[in-house]
C-alpha cells in the first residue's frame, strides 16, 4: 500500500512520460528546458532501461550505402534525405546535451564492407553523395578498399570498404547514465518499477495505471499531458499504431589485445554491425535469418543466430585469430513499413513517439524534442 506521503508526492504531475529510455529521457529534459517550473515524471518499467538504450551496440551512425540505397528505392531520395538529418540532427541534439565525455564518445568513423554480390552498389556511390549533398556539403561515402589489408579482414568475403567520416562510436551505458542525473538535476522524477497497463482522457486530465513493483494493488497516476516513448513495447498500450519489434542480438569478445581496426562497421545492408571497445570485439545482427523469430519482446538468445555471428566473426572479421566470447545479449527495436518513426498525437493531451528503426542513439534526443514541442504547441 502507498503513504498520504507517496501519494501526495508522486501520482500527480504536470506531464507525465513512460519509458525511461533515450526518447523518454529526452523529452522529459527538453520539457524542463522549456518549462523549468513545470512538475515532469517519468515512468519506466525496469530497474533498467528496456528495450535498447543500454543493450545497443554504440553506434553514433545515420546509414551505411547499402542500407541508404535501398531507403532510396523505398521511400525516395527527398525521404531519405529527410530520415538521415533527423538521425544526423539527433546525434548532435545528444552530443550537445551529454557531453562526449560522459559519452565516450569517439569520432572513429563509420565502415561498411562490401561483398561481391554489393559491388553493384558501388556504382550508385555518387548518387547517395548527390543525394546526401545539401546536408553535408560535401561527399559522405568514399572508397577505401585499400585499407583492406590493413585492417585485417577476409579478403574473399571482403571485396571493397566504404568509409564515412561523420559517423562515431559511444558507451551506451555511460549516456543513459548521464542522460538520467542531467534529469534529475533538472527536477524531473524517474520512476522505476512502473509497468503501465492502462491509460485514458478523460475529465481535463490523463490517467495513467501501472502495476509497480513491490505494490499488490494497481497504482493510478494523473497527469495534465502524457507521452508514450515506449518504441518496441508499444503495441500492447497502443495497439492502433503500425509497428512490430525486432530482436538484435549482440556479443562481445574477451579482450584481444591490439585491434587492427577502430569505429564502426557494417555489412549485409546493415544487419550486421561490429565495433572496438577496449581491445574488444563486439559483434551483432543477423536479425535477416530469422525475420519471424525475432519478432518479439523476449530477452532470449537465438542460437541459430548466435552461432552465425561466431562464424562470421572468425572467417571475416578475425580470419585466423582465436577468440572467446566474455558475453551475449539481446536488445529490443522496433520497425514498421519503412524506417521513419512514428512522432504523433493520440489525443488532446496524448503524444507518442516510437518505432525508431534501430537507431534509437542516433534518432532519440531528436524525438525527445518533438514530443515536447508538440506537448507545448
Amino acid at each position: 500500500m502507498l503513504s498520504f506521503w507517496e501519494t501526495h508526492t508522486y501520482l500527480s504531475t504536470d506531464f507525465l512520460i513512460v519509458g525511461g529510455g533515450i526518447s523518454g529521457l529526452s523529452t522529459a529534459l527538453r520539457l524542463k528546458e522549456r518549462r523549468p517550473n513545470a512538475q515532469v515524471t517519468v515512468l519506466e518499467r525496469g530497474t533498467l532501461p528496456n528495450g535498447a538504450s543500454t543493450k545497443n551496440a554504440g553506434f553514433a551512425c545515420f546509414g551505411s550505402l547499402t542500407e541508404l540505397l535501398e531507403d532510396i528505392d523505398t521511400i525516395g531520395p527527398a525521404e531519405t534525405l529527410a530520415l538521415v538529418e533527423r538521425r544526423y540532427r539527433g546525434l548532435q541534439r545528444l552530443r550537445a546535451r551529454v557531453g562526449d565525455a560522459a559519452l565516450d564518445y569517439q569520432g572513429n568513423g563509420g565502415w561498411e564492407l562490401i561483398g561481391e554480390w554489393e559491388e553493384g552498389a558501388l556504382s550508385r556511390l555518387e548518387e547517395v553523395n548527390e543525394s546526401l549533398s545539401p546536408l553535408f556539403q560535401e561527399p559522405v561515402f568514399q572508397v577505401k578498399t585499400e585499407a583492406r589489408a590493413r585492417l585485417g579482414f577476409a579478403s574473399e568475403a571482403v571485396r571493397h570498404l566504404i568509409f564515412n567520416p561523420y559517423e562515431g562510436q559511444l558507451h551506451p551505458g555511460q549516456m543513459m547514465r548521464a542522460l538520467w542525473q542531467r534529469a534529475v538535476e533538472q527536477g524531473v522524477t524517474v520512476l522505476h518499477g512502473c509497468d503501465v497497463r492502462s491509460w485514458e482522457e478523460a475529465n481535463a486530465q490523463v490517467t495513467v495505471t501501472a502495476a509497480l513493483t513491490g505494490h499488490p494493488e494497481p497504482v493510478k497516476f494523473s497527469a495534465a499531458q502524457l507521452a508514450f516513448c515506449t518504441n518496441a513495447f508499444t503495441p500492447a498500450l497502443l495497439p492502433e499504431l503500425s509497428l512490430r519489434p525486432g530482436r538484435g542480438q549482440v556479443l562481445v569478445t574477451e579482450p584481444l589485445g591490439t585491434l587492427p581496426f577502430k569505429g564502426v562497421f557494417h555489412f549485409d545492408k546493415g544487419y550486421y554491425y561490429f565495433r572496438n571497445f577496449e581491445g574488444r570485439v563486439l559483434f551483432g545482427g543477423g536479425r535477416n535469418l530469422d525475420f519471424a523469430g525475432e519478432e518479439t519482446t523476449a530477452f532470449e538468445i537465438n542460437e541459430r543466430i548466435y552461432e552465425d555471428l561466431l562464424h562470421k566473426l572468425r572467417t571475416v572479421i578475425l580470419p585466423g585469430h582465436p577468440v572467446k566470447i566474455a558475453q551475449r545479449w539481446a536488445g529490443i527495436m522496433a520497425f514498421g513499413e519503412d524506417k521513419r518513426p512514428i512522432v504523433r498525437r493520440l489525443g488532446t493531451r496524448t503524444v507518442a513517439g516510437v518505432r525508431l528503426g534501430g537507431m534509437g542513439v542516433a534518432i532519440g534526443s531528436l524525438i525527445g524534442d518533438e514530443l515536447a514541442d508538440l506537448l507545448l504547441a
